[in-house]
């Protein structure tokens, strides 16, 4: 079987190939058998845990059904379950008039507000606020979408007097997290909390003494363990979804309500320096 027909029918071919699966690997395709939903919106970390099996033996169940890694067979999953425009629209139906799909995705877009604000924790928010304010400079990364969060969040800081940087491109985030030291935070961004190349590359930077802060939507993802505080934005989507801007949106929220805390807390360094970077483009606008 080629890997086009295994994706088209990823859910099809574990039930017909069960028997070949190893002990491991059977509890992984029981509980992907169980509550293929809940699969869509999981880690690779998280799919480890329900089966009570390491993310190794994930990794290699999802390469013995032909894919290249657990975001593909995830791909393959969503695929089947549901059709696809639901798969990249939601709830949302192509007959629908326009104020209905305005109101649905307001409505979707302010969960996603709410659901972050419920997941918030303020020792985390503390750990990273004493963090920031204590290093001499703020590394924010993402790959990606989660790149222009990251870009986002260095012209936010970076206006708050910080020494602020941001890269989205694999090679760049890796060499600067091999530079980081103690003196430095690094921000990793990843709704998944499973993008590789910023995982590695968080990995490096924490073996460099940097302090780790993560924003992302999986509490228990590879790109936690690495880190020192853990910020939790909420926006579920599929594999199709990817980049969605509700969950961009949670990921900004997030930043807000974090600037904020710290402009408060230098209140007048952050004062003199956003007046300062107002008065150095003033003459750019009419």
């Amino acid at each position: 079987m080629n890997k086009q027909s295994i994706g088209a029918k990823a859910l099809l071919w574990i039930e017909s190939n069960y028997n070949s699966l190893t002990k491991a690997e059977k509890k992984v395709a029981d509980v992907v058998l169980q509550d293929k939903e809940k699969v869509v919106y999981s880690s690779v970390t998280d799919l480890a845990e329900m089966a009570a099996t390491g993310e190794t033996t994930v990794l290699r169940f999802c390469r013995k059904l032909g894919f290249r890694g657990y975001q593909e067979f995830k791909l393959a999953v969503a695929q089947d379950l549901v059709s696809p425009s639901e798969n990249v629209h939601g709830a949302i139906d192509e007959n629908d008039k326009i104020g209905e799909i305005a109101q649905k995705i307001t409505s979707s877009n302010s969960q996603a507000l709410k659901d972050t604000m419920s997941l918030l924790q303020e020792k985390e928010l503390q750990k990273t606020v004493d963090a920031l304010l204590s290093k001499k400079r703020i590394f924010f990364f993402g790959v990606g979408s989660s790149g222009v969060t990251a870009m986002d969040a260095q012209h936010r800081f970076m206006r708050l007097g910080f020494q602020a940087f941001c890269a989205n491109d694999a090679h760049i985030i890796t060499m600067n997290c091999a530079l980081t030291g103690p003196d430095d935070v690094v921000v990793g961004i990843s709704t998944s909390g499973s993008t590789k190349d910023l995982v590695d590359a968080v990995r490096i930077a924490n073996e460099n003494g940097a302090t780790i802060v993560c924003l992302t939507n999986h509490a228990r993802s590879p790109i936690t363990q690495y880190a020192d505080a853990v910020l939790l934005a909420s926006s579920k989507e599929t594999p199709l979804q990817g980049g969605a801007f509700a969950s961009k949106l949670a990921q900004i929220h997030v930043l807000d309500i974090l600037s904020t805390i710290v402009a408060l807390r230098r209140k007048a360094e952050a004062f003199q320096a956003i007046e300062k970077t107002a008065k150095s483009v003033v003459d750019k606008l009419y």
